[in-house]
């Protein structure tokens, strides 16, 4: 194992609420447990919040939200530059935080630091940007001048998942911050010690009073709804289920709230006759186990030509038996434990239908024994077309293999889904390779490569998979309103 001082480690994050810049209990007193997945050990109890928590973060979000938006842009960079500075600083406490609480190898929370802390850096450089693409014109009559400048939505709620526990706050709170916005952050209950302890870092590199306040509960549903339903909440912005996302969405119509809904995937990955069948084989590895297959632009269908397919499937069925699962903080594990039990019946539950069904059992598909909500590399072909596996979002470490025979073949079987957030394809000859690229409906798409995501690119989805994007140019624009203004001379 890792040698981490867990106990020090745990000691260092907050398990209170913080509230326009204090950390408080809940109102009730009550507090949850936050338990490590791959040994179902407690690691810390933390406040649970209700109602009425979640309106006084409101009320401290509004009350911060004048002054934080008349703050020049300069110092609000400064913030966020230093916030990042202090996240690279303490990688390793941060990722083996991550790694606790969530459940990835070690290597790769690291790697979440880096591309969460990156969020930061991105939004403190465009903060300073903001007002330098205003407009100034002439009017068609002649009449007077047409001025066009940016201002910030208002106060916010940003309700984050449990896959990326700081990586997926960094990037909706760096915009929200870098736009003149206040914040309240509501984090998945499995993993809100990272987003605690975020909250700490951001308040120690000078962040006001009020301007991030961060509520964790268990009742999700109870402590958003009377936000939601108070008018001086302006914006939404959601990371999760497609169901829920309906639910917010449907909530945020009564005040018209701007909304940024980054929800389900059901991303296809395609291998064409003229692809590098080994660099396939490592970009559906990445896109299918990053994260243990627990993210939202995970390969869920993996469709390959007929004349490589069957190389393609040895060579993928090996890759996958090298992955050793264990915990996290372990260096000789290489997949680390699903979030819950509850996600693992799921998992186990949609492989157990599709072989019941016909499908054919590869690798992997039973259950360990023993403490952690392990479930190992698995992958399956042959799946019947009335398997959950199928139209479902996996969510967990199985590749399901789908032949194909033509190009327009692939395209319908890739978009037969009411999702669209990414997809991938593999393939050397550039003329098709863009021209599939164009037909995928998807929000994003990668060619010949399995790792998508960027501070510097705009991340979203299309069709049930979401509305608006984070990250670029185009996610500090989701907490920014246009003011026009008619200016007479």
């Amino acid at each position: 194992m890792v040698d981490v001082d867990r106990a020090r480690l745990l000691q260092a994050v907050p398990t209170e609420l913080f509230i326009g810049g204090k950390w408080v209990s809940s109102r009730s007193g009550e507090t949850f447990a936050v338990v490590d997945p791959a040994s179902e050990e407690l690691l810390l109890r933390v406040a649970d919040a209700g109602p009425t928590d979640g309106i006084a973060a409101l009320d401290a979000a509004v009350d911060a939200a004048a002054d934080w938006a008349a703050t020049p842009p300069q110092a609000r960079a400064d913030v966020l530059r230093a916030a990042y500075d202090a996240l690279i600083e303490r990688r390793e406490e941060i990722a083996a935080l991550i790694t606790l609480e969530m459940g990835k190898p070690l290597a790769e929370a690291r790697g979440e630091v880096g591309y969460g802390a990156g969020f930061f850096r991105w939004f403190s450089e465009s903060a300073t940007r903001l007002h330098l693409d205003g407009g100034y014109g002439v009017e068609p009559g002649g009449q007077y001048r047409i001025v066009t400048t940016k201002r910030p939505v208002g106060p916010t709620l940003l309700v984050t998942p449990w896959n990326f526990p700081l990586a997926m706050g960094t990037r909706k709170i760096g915009a929200a911050l870098a736009a003149g916005c206040t914040v309240v952050i509501k984090p998945a209950e499995q993993t809100p010690l990272t987003t605690l302890l975020l909250a700490e870092v951001l308040r120690e590199a000078g962040l006001p009073d009020g301007v991030v306040n961060v509520v964790t509960t268990t009742d999700a549903a109870g402590l958003v709804r009377p936000v939601m339903a108070d008018p001086r909440l302006r914006k939404i912005s959601f990371t999760g289920s497609t169901r829920v996302g309906k639910l917010l969405l449907g909530q945020a119509a009564d005040h018209v709230l701007r909304s940024s809904m980054e929800l389900g995937g059901n991303a296809p990955l395609l291998v064409f006759d003229d692809a590098d069948v080994d660099t396939a084989v490592e970009g559906a590895v990445v896109a299918k186990l990053r994260n243990g297959g627990e993210s939202c632009v995970a390969a869920n269908r993996i469709h390959v030509q007929s004349g490589v397919v069957e190389e393609f499937t040895r060579k993928l069925t090996e890759r996958m038996a090298s992955f050793r699962p264990g915990p996290g903080l372990d260096p000789a594990s290489t997949l680390g434990p699903l979030i819950d039990d509850r996600q693992r019946t799921k998992v186990a539950g949609l492989v157990d239908d599709a072989v019941a069904k016909g499908a054919e059992l590869l690798l992997g598909g039973e259950v360990p024994t023993g403490k952690g909500y392990f479930y190992p590399p698995t992958v399956l072909r042959g799946v019947p077309h009335d398997a959950e596996l199928r139209t479902e979002e996996i969510f967990g470490p199985v590749a399901a293999i789908y032949p194909f025979d033509t190009e327009d073949e692939a395209i319908a079987a890739a978009n037969d889904t009411p999702f669209g957030l990414a997809s991938y394809l593999f393939s050397q000859n550039l003329s098709r390779a863009m021209r599939v690229a164009e037909a995928l409906d998807s929000g994003m798409t990668g060619i010949n490569r399995g790792v998508i995501s960027n501070p510097a690119a705009p991340f979203g989805g299309i069709k049930e998979s979401g509305l608006g994007r984070e990250g670029s140019s185009h996610g500090i624009e989701e907490y920014l309103e246009t003011k026009y203004i008619g200016l007479g001379l």
